[in-house]
């Protein structure tokens, strides 16, 4: 069975071209538009990464990482920031629920080295 992203993301571009950067390495993708959205796909699907997005309606990333983190349910879930935002974040990634940041635009190299990293390559 395909290892399952889910993706927050609020932009449908930028949601788009990561969806097609991770299922071009042979994962299946989930997609949430905002925080809320992810909270509830997380809870649903249980996805074996989640990529975040920090600035979102609704619902921030920081607020739904947080949420899902307390939920319990996807503790061994890693979720990575993906953001524009500046170090302030990275630094303080793990006080947020979130297991890394990364900055935006991510690359193909640099989405295939974060998917290896947290996931085993498909089958």
């Amino acid at each position: 069975m395909l290892k399952t992203v889910l993706i927050a993301e609020d932009h449908a571009d930028i949601r788009l071209m990561t969806k097609f950067m991770v299922e071009s390495f042979g994962y299946n993708v989930v997609e949430a538009r905002d925080g809320y959205e992810a909270l509830e796909e997380a809870k649903e699907c249980h996805p074996d990464l989640i990529l975040m997005d920090i600035a979102m309606p609704v619902m921030n990333g920081i607020t739904a990482a947080t949420l899902i983190r307390k939920s319990g349910r996807c503790d061994d879930v890693p979720i990575v920031a993906v953001t524009a935002y500046g170090k302030e974040y990275i630094n303080r990634a793990g006080d947020f629920g979130f297991d890394e940041v990364v900055q935006k635009p991510v690359v193909m190299e640099e989405m295939q080295d974060l998917l290896n990293q947290y996931l085993e390559q498909p089958s």
